[in-house]
């Protein structure tokens, strides 16, 4: 389930580095996803102006996670973070219905990037603690996810501040969405 999955079948031995880019509008949860999977406190975060780049160890593997505010006067300055990106983490703000045509107008363009052809992508549904949220189900469905073939994708419900669902642990294998 989730990402140590992707890792396994992407890289055939953990020791090596592994290059994640985490992007999403902004208010989706990026950050506290990122501080959530280092184990850092989360009690003090406040909006990425720029970028944030954390090196985690799990499981035998080095993430190097680039995590890019979500701004739109920031979103065009994401290409230039698109070279050897190894899995894209998408990151929705599942209560933020106003926004779910935005968002799934973002991540069609770059699902259609060359530089991310065929980059596995991982999208949280953030903030499922929230009684507004989305299920994972609805918003994958509302944004035609579906149809995606180029690449293996994976939808997953999480909380970025409860830490639920956001667990680099697998419980099968069985991830892929194609």
């Amino acid at each position: 389930m989730g990402l140590l999955s992707i890792l396994r079948k992407l890289k055939s031995t953990p020791d090596q580095e592994v290059r994640i880019l985490l992007l999403g509008l902004d208010n989706a949860g990026k950050t506290t996803l990122l501080k959530q999977l280092a184990s850092e406190d989360i009690s003090h975060i406040t909006p990425t102006q720029g970028f944030n780049i954390k090196s985690v160890q799990s499981q035998g593997f080095k993430l190097n996670v680039w995590d890019i505010g979500g701004q739109r006067k920031i979103r065009p300055y994401w290409r230039n973070y698109f070279e050897n990106t190894d899995i894209l983490i998408y990151v929705i703000d599942s209560a933020d219905r106003k926004r779910f045509e935005e968002t799934g107008q973002e991540l069609a363009e770059l699902l259609d990037e060359e530089k991310l052809s065929g980059v596995p992508v991982l999208i949280f549904a953030n903030k499922q603690d929230l009684l507004t949220a989305a299920p994972a189900s609805e918003i994958a469905e509302g944004l035609n996810l579906h149809t995606i073939r180029d690449r293996v994708w994976q939808i997953q419900s999480c909380s970025a501040l409860s830490g639920e669902g956001v667990q680099v642990t697998c419980v099968s294998d069985d991830w892929m969405c194609k």
